[in-house]
């Protein structure tokens, strides 16, 4: 009779051990293909703007490219630490805080850079004689300087934080979870920090943001405007204003991640963690090559040739 009750809970052990393998094999799945088609679609429309010299020499498409050159490394550092995640791969502090780190660096380079397209058009439609000695190409890369400037700012806050935390023992630096933004968050100081400097970029971007927006529409009802173009440069910043709050959800995964796990069962917050990733940090990524790309006429032909050939060239193989 033991023995049989022994057999019963060993099948069930197995059976739940096989369910958890076999539900982790099926979400990885479906998060991984969008993820890597993701990148993919990123890749050809980076190869794009650097195929033609109008790309290299137009402040706008400029823009778009640190925009998604940042979106791409995020993409691909968040695929990286999810596989982590999935494989039950552990690191060390040290490695995980490179990770996040570089994470966050990517992440927080896009609000920054749409706000910086916004400004651009709101100049564009505004000002449109001194648009050609104000957006040059050599005060766009200052302006991408600057982003990037900031960015490496508040990660080198974060780093500092994370470095005054002191461990206790020297095995303390060995992971016991998986490595992810909200673990780096260690010491109430880190927790603060990262709510405030959150808050606020939250706010300024979309400040800024919206004010160009306002501005855009005022210049569009004004007379001596041209009016196609001003109707043009405001539903770009309107794109870019959806775009923005797209990206800027991902600001706030962490805090509504640390928000939920007080409160839920571990096995509903990985659950809720999965969706929230491709929700919050791959569908917004994804759709800035699709939008940008499809929507500009210069942009699209080139795109489209260059992808049919990757594709026509990928099925050859296959």
């Amino acid at each position: 009779m033991l023995y049989a009750n022994q057999s019963q809970t060993l099948n069930i052990t197995i059976g739940q051990q096989y369910q958890g393998l076999l539900e982790r094999v099926v979400f990885s799945s479906l998060i991984g293909m969008p993820c890597c088609l993701c990148l993919f679609i990123n890749g050809i429309m980076l190869f794009t703007l650097r195929s033609k010299a109008v790309f290299c020499e137009t402040s706008r498409y400029i823009l778009l490219y640190n925009l998604l050159f940042a979106d791409t490394v995020m993409l691909g550092l968040s695929e990286l630490l999810y596989i982590m995640a999935v494989c039950r791969i552990f690191p060390t502090y040290p490695v995980c805080g490179v990770l996040t780190m570089l994470n966050r660096l990517t992440n927080e380079i896009s609000p920054l850079t749409l706000v910086v397209m916004c400004l651009e058009r709101y100049v564009a439609v505004c000002y449109p004689l001194r648009h050609a000695t104000i957006i040059t190409v050599r005060n766009t890369a200052v302006a991408i300087i600057v982003v990037w400037a900031f960015s490496s700012l508040n990660v080198l806050i974060r780093v500092l934080l994370l470095l005054n935390f002191l461990f206790d023992q020297p095995q303390s630096l060995q992971m016991t979870d998986v490595c992810s933004g909200t673990a780096m968050l260690l010491g109430p100081m880190s927790n603060i920090y990262d709510k405030a400097y959150t808050g606020f970029v939250f706010l300024s971007a979309g400040v800024a943001v919206t004010c160009s927006y306002v501005g855009v529409m005022v210049a569009a009802r004004s007379a001596s405007t041209d009016q196609a173009s001003a109707h043009k440069a405001r539903n770009t910043v309107l794109l870019h204003l959806m775009q923005l709050g797209l990206t800027l959800l991902s600001t706030m995964h962490d805090p509504i991640i640390v928000s939920l796990s007080t409160t839920l069962q571990r096995l509903l917050m990985v659950r809720i963690k999965s969706i929230l990733y491709v929700f919050i940090y791959i569908l917004p990524r994804c759709l800035s090559s699709l939008i940008y790309g499809l929507r500009d006429q210069t942009i699209r032909p080139v795109l489209m040739y260059y992808l049919c050939c990757r594709l026509s060239h990928l099925s050859k193989h296959i």
